[in-house]
């Protein structure tokens, strides 16, 4: 056996096998979650909600929390601090048994796990051989009626028979014939009509017969030729015939047919009347029900006088069962009755019936309601059919069944159960056989512990039905105590902080349609928080006491906020384009007149020579020393910084003025500008 889990995207084409992956819900708070509900309290109700949904059966879980918050997205669990290994979650396995060969289906031998609300897919391939063995039997109706009709099927059955054989090089023919079941009032019993029913015109007929099997399948087309030629009509009363009794007849007796295994299996039934159905053969005094089994002896149906008509449900049963494809040659006057109980085996051509590729899919009875399947064909020329099958396939080519298989619920005694699915392709001797194992009870780990309400916490309780000695109340009252004092925090005057109930000694923490309380004494819950965008902690993160936990890379009081400076970075790479600050997650200028998404728009603003203008005016009119410049500093003070300059150096602060602002002059006396954010005052020694 090789194995496969849920996450099997690289599982190799030519293994014809997918799996459907569980659908993804967004994380949420508890309260929002597509598996959390506060009914929940076990693992298999848990799992039971969705193919989504997990169980987290660690012990000391949010301090031994209500069960429900125990079941949620997998992805709010692990921020809740329940970590992988302590979920229990619904896989779907997948294993296909490459050992078992096959020439037309593969694979043929596929097991598959699932619980309550996955589904899995698998890829069946059948190829159209080029030397593909083909048995076609014909079942005649020999009534009077069909006299005409025989001494025609003489030339032309033989024709057809010869242009089957451009379709098929291995095509194996048999024939057998009917007529209804030989008791009154279907026949006429008098002595002289039972040999002759048709002594009366003076014409030499056969016994009426339920079932006459004439000739096994042979190669040989003249010994067919010859049979076709050596039959002769027979007679009976009514106008239903027996055909579907003869049918299922050639059905199961596969030996005495000679019905080979490999071969592609074809039934056609010529008759020009209707035929008997179940229930029918009361009017014999016949009310024993057909056992869908084969009554032959020396070649002739015995079972005939004894049992009831099939009904179409048995027939079709043991057509499917045998992989024999059934078509009706009927009259026009008929074609009505037959296009009822099978409306496509009118429709089909016999030589479009050795090029068409189709499966059906049976699941078993007793399990039938709690699976579905679909099934979606691809066809050689790359069509996707409507229908479970493909036509005009040729030899070499194959046809791919894209087959989904659900399960919708357990059954009612909650156990795991095995199921078997066949897929057959209709009219082929191979079959591919699926093996359902349902998971309806959860194993919870090592421990086989789920902490669920199905597994008690409590112990040591009195049983009400223990005929014992009765404990001293003394002690029930001392143990009572204690379990109420488990269950208050410190300096608390309340159980459970008036939010849940004292139970064994713990706190089992009601909960609200705002999202879940929890906590060793119900003080944590998921909404007292802040929100963001509608969302407890914006939805990127979890709400403990009262505070917002938030996922890597965010925070804020409602995690709205990016630790990343990346949306605060310009084109350039630089923060703020240099002129602010990043503060949650936007760029926050320094300058009040700047805007814009990185602090780069300001149409208010001067140059820097000009903004600063009156500042460097002051100093220069004052000696540009801090004595004299003194009383400069209330203009610009936040701008100026003093430092010493060396001997020697008179003169050189007004040559760094001239230098710095000498692209921009003073209005009104022509003196430069500075150009820099802030003025050096330097002064000469």
């Amino acid at each position: 056996m090789t194995s496969w889990l849920r996450a099997c995207g690289s599982v190799p084409l030519c293994l014809l096998l997918c799996c459907l992956a569980a659908p993804r819900a967004e994380a949420s708070g508890a309260g929002d979650s597509v598996c959390w509900s506060p009914t929940v309290s076990s693992c298999t109700e848990c799992l039971g909600r969705g193919p989504q949904c997990a169980w987290c059966f660690k012990e000391d879980f949010l301090d031994e929390a209500g069960p429900s918050l125990r079941c949620d997205l997998p992805v709010n669990l692990l921020r809740r601090g329940c970590e992988v290994e302590f979920m229990e979650r619904s896989e779907i396995k997948v294993e296909v048994n490459a050992t078992v060969s096959s020439t037309q289906v593969s694979p043929q031998d596929i097991s598959i796990t699932l619980r309550p609300g996955s589904k899995a897919n698998i890829i069946v391939a059948v190829e159209q051989l080029e030397r593909y063995p083909v048995d076609l039997y014909y079942l005649v109706d020999v009534s009077a009626s069909m006299q005409e009709n025989l001494d025609h099927l003489k030339t032309v059955g033989v024709a057809l028979s010869l242009r089957m054989t451009e379709h098929s090089a291995d095509l194996w023919l048999g024939f057998g014939s009917f007529v209804d079941k030989p008791v009154s009032p279907y026949i006429n019993v008098h002595p002289s009509k039972i040999n002759n029913p048709c002594s009366d015109y003076e014409i030499r007929c056969r016994p009426a017969h339920g079932f006459h099997h004439v000739l096994g399948m042979t190669g040989n087309m003249s010994e067919f030729t010859r049979t076709i030629k050596r039959q002769r009509i027979s007679g009976n009363m009514d106008t239903p015939e027996g055909g579907l009794d003869a049918m299922l007849q050639a059905a199961v007796c596969q030996k005495a047919v000679g019905w080979r295994p490999e071969a592609k299996r074809l039934l056609l039934l010529m008759t020009d009347q209707p035929s008997h159905l179940a229930l029918d053969s009361r009017l014999a005094g016949i009310v024993t029900p057909h056992d869908g089994l084969c009554h032959l002896e020396n070649n002739v149906y015995t079972g005939s006088t004894k049992m009831d008509h099939p009904s179409l449900g048995q027939l079709s049963e043991k057509l499917l069962e045998n992989h024999i494809y059934s078509i009706f040659a009927v009259e026009k006057q008929q074609y009505q009755w037959y296009e009822v109980i099978s409306p496509t085996a009118l429709k089909l051509k016999l030589t479009r019936l050795l090029s068409e590729v189709e499966v059906s899919v049976s699941v078993e009875d007793q399990a039938a309601s709690r699976y579905w399947v679909s099934v979606s064909p691809l066809c050689p020329d790359g069509s996707t059919a409507k229908d479970q099958g493909c036509s005009g396939v040729k030899p070499s080519q194959k046809v791919f069944f894209n087959i989904t298989i659900g399960m919708h619920s357990c059954p009612d005694h909650g156990e795991d159960e095995d199921v078997t699915v066949t897929v057959r392709p209709v009219g082929y001797n191979e079959s591919t056989v699926i093996r359902i194992h349902s998971k309806c009870r959860c194993s919870c780990g090592p421990t086989k512990r789920c902490n669920d309400d199905s597994q008690s916490q409590c112990s040591g309780t009195p049983d009400s039905t223990n005929q014992g000695p009765r404990p001293d109340p003394g002690l029930i009252q001392d143990s009572n105590r204690d379990s109420t004092r488990n269950c208050r925090a410190d300096g608390a005057d309340v159980d459970c902080s008036g939010r849940g109930v004292c139970e064994c000694g713990r706190c089992v923490c009601e909960q609200s349609r705002l999202g879940a309380v929890y906590g060793k004494h119900c003080e944590i819950d998921e909404f007292s928080c802040p929100y963001g965008g509608g969302l407890v902690c914006g939805g990127r993160g979890v709400c403990v006491s009262g505070r917002c936990v938030c996922q890597d890379g965010w925070t804020g009081d409602s995690c709205g906020c990016p630790v990343s400076t990346a949306t605060c970075r310009s084109a350039d790479g630089s923060l703020c384009s240099g002129r602010g600050r990043c503060v949650c997650g936007r760029c926050v200028c320094d300058d009040s007149r700047r805007y814009g998404d990185f602090c780069e728009r300001c149409p208010a603003c001067q140059s820097t020579c000009q903004s600063n203008w009156r500042c460097v005016d002051c100093h220069l009119s004052h000696g540009l020393t801090q004595k004299e410049g003194g009383h400069c500093n209330n203009t610009c003070a936040p701008l100026v910084g003093y430092t010493e300059d060396v001997p020697g150096t008179a003169g050189l602060a007004n040559r760094i003025f001239q230098h710095l602002c000498s692209p921009y002059k003073h209005p009104e006396n022509g003196a430069f500008s500075d150009l820099s954010s802030g003025l050096t005052i330097i002064n000469d020694i």
